[in-house]
């Protein structure tokens, strides 16, 4: 019995330091900090010159509301440069880049995946800061001026923005809301990291590295922003966090481009900690190891295997011990993964509450990330993205 004792609290401390504990901790931690001063607002005159990146492929539905929100932002023109690389397209993507004579088109016929593509682009930018963006977002008019300010920091090597998931029309929000919660969640432990120290690994829609930073990467990357930020951060730098640039986009469309999506970025995420062992070296990265253990390595190699183990050491000891607090934790876990069931099969029961959405969400990302592993060792997870559908508008 003591065996499932020791499994079942083992198991059930990690999901809660992983989820809950740690940023408690650093949020204890944080406040107990001075204050940093405020930014200064800059003259255009001493705005650094920057090289905006999109890669896009297959993107004729979005790519012109793209450019128009990309044109519009609210930066100095003569200091900023559009570059949009769309390599392998076979849709009109490439045909309506070329209408915009303010964008740089580096189009290619083959198409050899995302970290191939930026690592081109990044060879053919001019400028000293490095803006990536998808195509399928659009950014806040003040994005890039809330960026750079940052940059005045030397010890910033690179800058992650904000991630914002729209609602979407009726009858096509399968996902939308409790993606949307657990990105507010994420924006949450992303300020508070960065307060604390980095964020640890950047979201696509939208970062910035200074040009000097960027490393390019082997073409089987799954995910490039990911490594990418953490290789800044490896070189000693920080990547700081600005809520006030965000990106915004669509939910997916259905479970099913939700899932397909996931499970990349699980195989990805089980890549990435093999590609990233030097950052355990926590004599030599303390406060960056500590983040990048309790926020991203626990999050994909270890919650979501507990979360069996603990479910499977309850109901042993509830057949052991059929005490009244075991019988009362399975009776919850079961409450727990039985109304995310029932969600998943009849999703208008989402709409009943947020507690619902939340609780499928949660197992839906969990379960995704255990069949990206299994994707990530049969070696089965193509680097070269495939473009997932989204939801219309509300």
């Amino acid at each position: 019995m003591n065996f499932w004792l020791y499994l079942f609290m083992i198991s059930y401390c990690l999901i809660f330091y992983n989820y809950a504990g740690y940023a408690i901790i650093i949020l204890i931690l944080n406040r107990l900090k001075a204050k940093t001063a405020p930014f200064r607002t800059p003259d255009d005159s001493l705005l650094p010159p920057v090289s905006f990146i999109v890669a896009a492929y297959n993107e004729e539905d979005c790519i012109t509301q793209k450019i128009t929100n990309s044109l519009d932002l609210d930066y100095p023109r003569e200091k900023i440069e559009f570059l949009f690389i769309s390599d392998g397209s076979t849709d009109k993507t490439e045909s309506i880049i070329r209408q915009y004579p303010l964008v740089r088109s580096l189009y290619q016929p083959q198409r050899n995946g995302k970290s191939a593509a930026l690592n081109r682009a990044v060879l053919e930018a001019h400028n000293p800061i490095l803006i990536f963006c998808d195509a399928n977002t659009l950014l806040n008019k003040a994005s890039i001026r809330n960026i750079v300010r940052h940059y005045d920091d030397p010890t910033i090597g690179g800058v992650a923005g904000e991630k914002k998931v729209l609602p979407a029309a009726t009858g096509q929000d399968q996902v939308g809301e409790g993606e949307g919660l657990y990105w507010k969640y994420e924006s949450f432990l992303k300020k508070e990291d960065a307060a604390f120290y980095s964020v640890v690994g950047a979201a696509g829609e939208l970062f910035s590295f200074r040009s000097s930073l960027y490393e390019p990467l082997p073409h089987n990357i799954i995910l490039d922003d990911f490594v990418s930020s953490l290789k800044v951060t490896q070189r000693g730098y920080r990547i700081a966090y600005e809520p006030d640039a965000y990106a915004m986009e669509l939910p997916s469309f259905s479970l099913h481009d939700e899932k397909k999506r996931k499970i990349r970025i699980a195989a990805g995420g089980f890549q990435a900690i093999f590609l990233l062992t030097p950052l355990l070296a926590f004599w030599k990265y303390p406060r960056l190891t500590f983040l990048y253990v309790s926020h991203r390595l626990m999050r994909w190699a270890v919650s979501p295997f507990c979360m069996i183990l603990a479910f499977i050491a309850n109901g042993m000891l509830l057949l052991t011990n059929p005490g009244f607090i075991y019988t009362s934790l399975f009776i919850l876990q079961c409450c727990f993964y039985g109304t995310a069931t029932l969600a998943a099969i009849f999703p208008s029961i989402q709409q009943r509450s947020k507690l619902i959405k939340l609780a499928y969400y949660f197992v839906f990302m969990n379960a995704c990330t255990i069949l990206g592993f299994f994707r990530f060792l049969k070696g089965s997870q193509s680097a070269v993205w495939e473009k997932a559908k989204r939801a219309q508008t509300a």
